[in-house]
């Protein structure tokens, strides 16, 4: 009894404010209207340079060393030894290991776990905890990572910063928990979990909230809905809205803001409108053709200025006669993180007069599904199509990417874009969960790195819709894989030219230094690293010649 009061006590003062005490919590900063306005007035928020990093960040790279202390001893009492095997057919909590801290049971009728401290302590703790935070933004970055200018160091990713990624360290034991049965073992980390676990703490609580609550979901079909109602649950639900439930304003602010400070999706699309532009110049023709792009992606239309605006400045006055856009709409794929707006969003007519201020000739069209983009071609003579299908597939099952590469082979397009998260797990529940464990800790800490460490509601809608890839029971796939799946499919690699890698690396300088690119030569796909650790490429596929 005295370990686990020691424990409690420590957990209590290691973060601010844990899930159980986070059912309402009070947003931390509002949206500026400046952000509001895209495609309006002008778009030189994604064709301008603009220096978004400043100097280095260091205060995330070093966790205040007595608070990592403290959580270290909690993580090392907690995992070793583990708990006896418990079958999934006794009550979880019958029989407890002294060895690991674990809550007092007072009365099995009590539905949630509850903070021993007092108001004034939690409090105190928040309040102390955020000065850690501001002093620590203070701190000079670390090194430069390379491909990036800024200060903060790639470090190894997952070597380096192993033993300061707690998150991980009981997450993974308690996914491996969750689906050998171990009900006691689960206990006792869901319990630990739900002390640690904050939606607005750093990367880690962050980790241990989007990943205590998907481990809660998976629990009852992993070992039965009554063997799973035996386990007391932490309450741990995410009070940010859903990403396709957010306000109109907030939902366009937070797609803004993300490509201006993180290269997560604008430096794939930066890759993918300079291929666009240049399958549009080509052609054996001396005059210009018709260009149509089919959009299977995640942008929202924040993708398409840079895109239309390039077109205009093609060498030799090749811009299109004509520009047609067709955006699939979510079903066109299974659901996907970032693939849904909220009802009522609609960005058509703002690039449509903003196509207009360049003088270019822009049509927008919607297809629900596949089908309906090829029952609508009709394309004009010359045409050249071109589809853009970037992070809609990644949680996809094996059967349906199939038979969607197969839809899209059937377009004959001149060209397809592939962006896809590079990283998969053993093919196992639990080394599947790990693996997604790894891309949303790069998210989190890259994210964090990109606002600074300053919370507020664009943050934490696009962390809350991140969050929802822990979740996923498709396998993730890396970049051989999605390499077999798309020869498979008939499709051969294309190299992006010179000239889109040196931008994209030109673009990528405006970020964290902790972003790096790598680019494969004649094998054509580029990669984005985070710390010297995979987070997605982006690659160029044409049509394979038959025989």
């Amino acid at each position: 009894m005295s370990m686990h009061i020691s424990s409690s006590c420590k957990i209590a003062c290691m973060k601010p404010m844990s899930c159980h005490e986070q059912e309402h919590p009070e947003l931390a900063a509002t949206t500026t209207n400046s952000g509001f306005n895209w495609l309006e007035d002008s778009i030189s928020f994604l064709t301008a340079d603009v220096d978004i990093a400043g100097a280095g960040y260091g205060w995330w790279s070093n966790p205040a060393a007595a608070q990592q202390d403290d959580i270290g001893s909690v993580v090392a009492q907690t995992l070793s030894p583990p708990a006896p095997l418990l079958t999934t057919t006794s009550p979880p909590l019958a029989h407890t290991s002294p060895s690991i801290a674990s809550p007092a049971v007072s009365s099995p009728s009590e539905p949630s776990f509850r903070k021993r401290k007092s108001p004034a302590h939690r409090a105190s703790a928040h309040s102390g905890s955020n000065q850690r935070r501001r002093a620590d933004q203070d701190r000079p970055g670390a090194g430069s990572g390379s491909g990036s200018k800024k200060g903060s160091s790639k470090g190894g990713g997952a070597g380096s910063d192993r033993d300061t990624r707690w998150a991980e360290q009981l997450l993974n034991p308690c996914t491996a928990a969750v689906e050998a049965g171990n009900l006691s073992r689960v206990q006792h980390l869901f319990y630990v979990l739900g002390e640690l676990a904050s939606f607005s703490g750093d990367a880690n609580h962050r980790l241990a909230a989007h990943g205590l609550r998907a481990l809660a979901r998976r629990l009852p079909a992993a070992v039965g809905p009554a063997a799973a109602a035996t386990v007391r649950v932490p309450t741990c639900e995410c009070p940010t809205p859903a990403f396709a439930g957010a306000e109109l304003r907030l939902f366009r602010a937070s797609l803004i803001r993300f490509h201006e400070v993180s290269p997560w999706f604008a430096l794939p699309n930066a890759l993918a409108n300079a291929a666009i532009a240049q399958a549009a110049s080509r052609g054996g023709s001396a005059e210009p053709r018709p260009l149509h792009v089919v959009d299977l992606g995640v942008s929202h239309g924040v993708q398409w200025p840079t895109l239309l605006e390039s077109l205009t400045r093609l060498p030799g006055g090749r811009a299109p006669p004509s520009v047609r856009l067709t955006v699939a709409g979510p079903a066109a794929t299974p659901p996907a993180p970032f693939s849904s707006s909220p009802p009522g969003y609609d960005f058509s007519p703002h690039l449509l007069r903003y196509a207009k201020s360049i003088n270019l000739q822009l049509a927008i069209s919607r297809a629900a599904s596949l089908d309906s983009v090829h029952h609508g071609l009709a394309s004009p003579p010359g045409e050249a199509l071109v589809v853009c299908l970037q992070f809609r597939l990644g949680h996809a099952g094996a059967d349906e990417r199939t038979e969607i590469l197969r839809k899209v082979r059937g377009l004959n397009p001149e060209l397809v874009v592939v962006s896809e998260l590079d990283g998969g797990g053993d093919g196992t529940a639990a080394g599947e969960f790990t693996a997604r464990l790894e891309l949303l800790w790069r998210f989190l800490e890259s994210t964090s790195a990109a606002f600074k460490g300053r919370d507020g509601e664009e943050r934490r809608l696009l962390e809350a819709e991140a969050g929802t890839s822990v979740a996923s029971e498709a396998a993730g796939a890396g970049r051989e894989a999605w390499r077999e799946r798309m020869a498979a499919a008939g499709f051969e690699e294309s190299a992006f030219g010179d000239e889109a890698v040196e931008s994209a690396k030109s673009l990528l300088r405006k970020y964290d230094g902790g972003w790096e690119m790598l680019a494969s030569g004649a094998a054509g796909a580029v990669a984005l690293r985070w710390k010297g650790q995979p987070v997605s490429f982006c690659s160029l596929w044409r049509p394979a010649c038959s025989g």
